[in-house]
């Protein structure tokens, strides 16, 4: 598939099960992730990757943060689950650092695109992804339980997989909508 192709079919696949990428695949969507536009050099990025019992630490860490926030049974039992809706996830981190010409939204941006590259780089390879957040992406519960610093954001978690169900047609979006020209 060529890049044009990728970007103007781009899709999130949610159903998709085992295997999650490995060795050269997964080297490749960090290497593609680490291209992420980056101003200044700061390289504003951090990915944690769970698989196999990192899952079940991560829904750990959800729980925790969910029963903090006094949630019911029925959102804590989704909280456990989540994690393993993909063989593989990975949080996509912003690692903030404060910088005269570079503000956080700027930090924030990069590691979006940073989420959105490694997307791609899975789909070029046979995979399927989606990029999730969520309220409890921005938890300090969450954050601490990943090792995360007070002033870095996760800006996603990025499940990965192998596709378990056709794709949908893309709908085409009528571009006047959107565009405006000075």
């Amino acid at each position: 598939m060529d890049a044009l192709s990728l970007l103007l079919n781009r899709r999130s696949l949610p159903k998709m099960k085992a295997p999650a990428p490995q060795g050269e695949a997964l080297e490749a969507i960090f290497q593609a992730g680490l291209r992420a536009p980056d101003h200044a050099g700061l390289t504003p990025w951090q990915f944690i990757v769970a698989k196999e019992h990192g899952l079940q630490r991560l829904a750990d860490v959800l729980v925790a943060a969910g029963k903090a926030n006094g949630a019911d049974e029925a959102a804590l039992k989704k909280l456990a689950n989540a994690p393993f809706r993909a063989p593989m996830v990975i949080t996509v981190v912003a690692k903030v650092t404060a910088h005269a010409k570079v503000p956080v939204s700027e930090q924030l941006i990069s590691a979006g695109c940073a989420a959105h590259a490694m997307q791609m780089a899975a789909v070029t390879q046979g995979f399927t992804g989606f990029w999730r957040t969520g309220e409890y992406a921005y938890h300090p519960l969450v954050k601490s339980g990943l090792g995360l610093a007070e002033d870095d954001e996760i800006v996603g978690f990025l499940y990965l997989g192998t596709p378990d169900c056709q794709t949908a047609k893309v709908p085409v979006r009528e571009s006047e909508r959107f565009v405006s020209y000075l």
